[in-house]
């Protein structure tokens, strides 16, 4: 290699080249004093030539930052002119360039008119000001009557979404506000704390690495619904409580599940399936929905936290929450959510029907099983044993359940969260749902109460 230093030679750039100043330059005066030998002042037809150069460079360097500024906005310019241009001389769109346009039964479009639908027999139907006829997937006798439920307890904030698990149909997308009307417009599709329902998250994360089965014990101190986890830790003295996985998701345990999350599964692995499930990314593009989020957590604790449903930045949809049961019921199939089954046109002719479209694989069959075992016990023996049965102990409903509740302080809108997350019967589901309610100073109606009433009208035909 050749030493730096002597490298004294420099290229040069093809078509410059630089002069060196010399000490023999000298001004020009008005006088001619200093006029160095062999040069002398124009005169004439050359000094009127010289005066009109120098006045043209003069206006040059006048003109030049205005120029730069009309080159900086000319983009912009030419696209605005071409823009009004192609509008005023392009002909009406063609029928090809017509189909590009979004249909008139995209779910935005579909929601807008959702308020206005009437009942034609069991399902609701909806006209565009196109004269196109929108037949929903909603099942309008379900709709009603967990609207109506939600309408006569008064409930500040409500939402209900249900979905059929194999095929994406919305069955039912309601929300009611004793409080606050306008904001149940788009409740299905606002962001709200997680809690508790993070819980299948964390299983599925140990599941899909095989670090647990529905039968793992798991040793923890302190109390079962403790939300500090500093006292969570398993004492090397002994003397821990000892619980299975299964029974843990059925109590909505946390302490367990904040040890699964940091212990047992890790965080890359528990990251993994937040990603997977939807979370920080536009996973729900065909609808209105936010976002999903969970940002990673940054110690110990909080993953911890996390795990058991208790950090309260990890935010989800009602609508997201919805497809993420029906996936779980559909053996770990994600399908995109519909909410209309057929359009037709103006003459009635079909113009378009619904296609089940799969997203993505949640989790493998397998875990899906698993998790299905271990939401199972949440009606029976869990935290929604009261809404599912009588003061006798008798259950009200004669199908399998497979659920999960969640309950958080939330501040927007603020007061007490209440989840439930179910699907139904657990072999064959044809039913995934969800419901959020948010209670304020005075506890009107559980979100298990929410889902009772909705199981109970779909199952009672």
């Amino acid at each position: 290699m050749q030493d730096l230093k002597h490298l004294s030679s420099k290229k040069r750039f093809f078509g410059f080249s630089f002069s060196r100043t010399s000490s023999s330059n000298r001004r020009l005066t008005a006088s001619g004093d200093n006029v160095p030998k062999g040069m002398h002042p124009p005169t004439g037809k050359r000094r009127e030539r010289l005066k009109h150069l120098l006045l043209f460079l003069a206006i040059v360097l006048a003109l030049t930052p205005v120029c730069v500024l009309v080159f900086q906005k000319a983009p912009q310019a030419f696209k605005g002119a071409e823009t009004l241009i192609r509008s005023r001389l392009a002909p009406p769109p063609s029928r090809v360039e017509a189909a590009r346009q979004p249909p008139a039964d995209s779910f935005e479009t579909a929601c807008l008119l959702l308020d206005s639908a009437s009942t034609t027999g069991e399902r609701l139907t909806a006209l565009t000001t196109g004269g196109e006829t929108v037949n929903y997937t909603i099942h309008a006798d379900l709709q009603k009557r967990v609207h109506d439920f939600m309408t006569r307890y008064q409930v500040p904030y409500g939402v209900f979404v249900a979905i059929e698990p194999s095929t994406g149909r919305i069955l039912a997308m309601t929300a009611h506000s004793s409080v606050d009307s306008p904001w149940a417009r788009g409740a299905c599709f606002d962001l709200y704390p997680m809690a508790s329902l993070f819980k299948i998250i964390t299983a599925s994360a140990a599941l899909e690495t095989k670090r647990i089965t529905p039968e793992t014990v798991v040793e923890f101190r302190g109390r079962p619904y403790s939300e500090n986890p500093r006292y969570w830790d398993a004492s090397p003295r002994g003397r821990n409580n000892r619980m299975d996985v299964t029974y843990a998701m059925a109590k909505s345990v946390n302490p367990v599940y904040g040890r699964v999350a940091s212990d047992i599964a890790g965080k890359a692995s528990v990251m993994e399936l937040v990603q997977r499930f939807g979370f920080n990314q536009t996973l729900l593009a065909n609808t209105p929905a936010k976002a999903s989020r969970a940002g990673e957590p940054q110690s110990d604790q909080g993953l911890k936290l996390m795990g058991a449903g208790l950090d309260h930045e990890v935010k989800i949809s009602p609508l997201h929450a919805a497809v993420i049961m029906a996936a779980i019921a559909n053996n770990g199939r994600m399908m995109s959510p519909s909410l209309t089954d057929r359009v037709l046109d103006g003459k009635g002719a079909v113009k378009e029907t619904h296609t089940p479209r799969e997203l993505r694989r949640l989790v493998s069959p397998e875990t899906a099983a698993a998790l299905t075992r271990m939401l199972s016990s949440t009606v029976t023996s869990g935290t929604s044993r009261r809404a599912f049965h009588d003061r006798q102990g008798r259950p009200r409903l004669k199908v399998d359940i497979a659920a999960k509740t969640g309950s958080i302080d939330g501040s927007d809108p603020k007061g007490h969260y209440s989840w439930f997350a179910a699907f139904a019967p657990i072999r064959q589901p044809r039913i995934a749902l969800v419901a959020l309610v948010i209670n304020q100073d005075r506890w009107r109606i559980k979100a298990a109460q929410v889902g009772e009433q909705a199981l109970e009208e779909f199952f009672r035909k």
